[in-house]
């Protein structure tokens, strides 16, 4: 039987965190949000309308890419559950990763075998590979701070709030000029996509280096026993309000990768509009999500984490499918129906992260242990499968409609009428079923606000005594 021992920094008294760790803490997720939003955004059409490649190929490129990001996910879990220096168990892997983080996600926009598109995806699926280790390696121990920083349930709250905001806010602004900048290297797009993920690699590495700087773990607990690896995921699974936070999150996030995938193919080819509208619709997708974020953090205090979710994904199905209705014409009713997905992608992001720390509670009054890398690494592994097949299916169905690709340089071609249904079923009925599916496990998740005080006060319980015993 493992004991968890508290490190003197988990005396610290429990209280309000200050704004400057909120902001520090919120810093270090402007960098993945910015890379995965324009990764899951314009990645596939970089392949297939700039580089040259089959949307076939694309997809299979960025699925294997995923899976290794999934596989690598536990791995780099455990590990930093195992790390102990002076800095704590996360945030070296913050520091020292930073660099390459940011400079193997500028290399994923080079074509350095025009024309040779097997070179092409051999060079893109070792880039792909080394990017995703490298993100894992930040943040994943990013995202298994946010209980070693607090243990209030409202704290924890708003920390995911600031750094949703960071993460959005960033991602907003990044997918919103990002189509500007190409567009004004008109001649030259290729050239376009290496400045502006130049300027977004480097604002990334620093945005790190400040969180690493600004945060400190208080509630750090050291394991005297290890389980293996393959028990603690039994050890995972079996903790019921846990698959309800995998399925919740799994099935939201399958619905965002292919609407992000699809909108730069839905404005281009079913809209019939130049590439600076997918920026705008961006914004009022992701600028709504972002103001939203303090609105839903503010109303999950009064009602509760599922209540909240539960309203946001009746506003993202609402868009969805009014999304798939649209005729070219009417671009002003596109902006509005983006900016109301946004309302539910907002709660997307922030409730299912914010329900994991409260399940790292139950685990550690059911085992005495705290596994924060496993729950958050396995989480984010299932996520990334699931994103991994939606990639994969967006590619493929666009492969199947006979949609065609774009060399640069050469004129764009008028896509055949099976390519625009595709593009509009991969808009509105395809998303909705996971996100109903999500609603449904939402629903019925067990903890609540009451039954997480109650978790909280068995553990005080429990820790007293344990010191008790020790001083008699």
């Amino acid at each position: 039987m493992s004991e968890v021992v508290p490190n003197q920094t988990a005396e610290v008294p429990p209280g309000k965190l200050s704004l400057r760790t909120k902001l520090a803490y919120g810093a270090g997720d402007l960098g993945p949000g910015v890379t995965s939003n324009l990764l899951g955004f314009f990645l596939l059409p970089f392949l297939t309308n700039v580089a040259g490649l089959g949307p076939g190929l694309a997809g299979s490129i960025l699925f294997v890419g995923k899976v290794w990001d999934a596989i690598n996910d536990p791995i780099v879990g455990v590990l930093t559950d195992r790390t102990r220096s002076r800095w704590g168990r996360r945030r070296p892997w913050i520091l020292f990763g930073a660099i390459p983080f940011g400079l193997t996600f500028f290399i994923h926009w080079l074509i350095p075998f025009p024309g040779n598109s097997w070179a092409l995806a051999a060079y893109y699926v070792a880039v792909s590979v080394l990017f995703n280790s490298a993100f894992t390696v930040v943040n994943l121990p990013y995202t298994a701070l946010t209980p070693e920083i607090t243990q209030d349930y409202d704290e924890r709250t708003s920390l995911t709030n600031f750094r949703l905001a960071f993460s959005i806010g960033g991602a907003l602004v990044a997918a919103s000029v990002h189509p500007l900048i190409v567009e004004h290297f008109a001649e030259n797009p290729a050239l376009g996509y290496l400045v502006s993920v130049g300027i977004w690699s480097i604002v990334s590495v620093i945005h790190l280096f400040w969180c690493f700087l600004g945060t400190r773990e208080r509630y750090q607990a050291t394991l005297t026993e290890e389980l293996p690896l393959v028990d603690q995921f039994r050890v995972a699974l079996r903790n019921r309000p846990y698959l309800f936070v995998i399925g919740i999150y799994l099935f939201s996030w399958l619905s965002l990768q292919t609407i992000q995938a699809i909108i730069p193919y839905y404005v281009t080819f079913w809209m019939k509009l130049p590439s600076s509208w997918i920026g705008l619709v961006i914004l009022a997708v992701q600028g709504t999500a972002l103001g939203m974020l303090f609105v839903w953090s503010a109303v999950s205090v009064r009602v509760g984490k599922k209540a909240v979710y539960l309203m946001g994904i009746g506003f993202w199905i609402l868009a969805q499918a009014g999304l798939f209705s649209l005729q070219p014409a009417q671009t002003g009713l596109m902006l509005l129906l983006a900016a109301v997905a946004g309302v539910g992608v907002s709660t997307a992001y922030l409730v299912p992260w914010s329900m994991v720390p409260d399940i790292i509670e139950l685990d550690e009054l059911t085992t005495g242990q705290r596994r924060e890398g496993i729950f958050y690494s396995l989480l984010v592994l299932l996520q990334k499968v699931g994103l991994a097949v939606g990639l994969f299916f967006v590619g493929l169905a666009l492969d199947w409609s006979g949609f065609l690709s774009t060399v640069s340089g050469q004129p764009t071609p008028t896509q055949p009428e099976s390519a625009l249904t595709a593009i509009r079923f991969m808009i509105g009925p395809i998303p909705i079923l996971p996100l109903i599916l999500s609603a449904i496990l939402a629903y019925f998740y067990p903890i609540t606000k009451d039954r997480h005080a109650q978790i909280l006060l068995q553990l005080t319980e429990r820790k007293k005594a344990a010191e008790d015993l020790r001083q008699s």
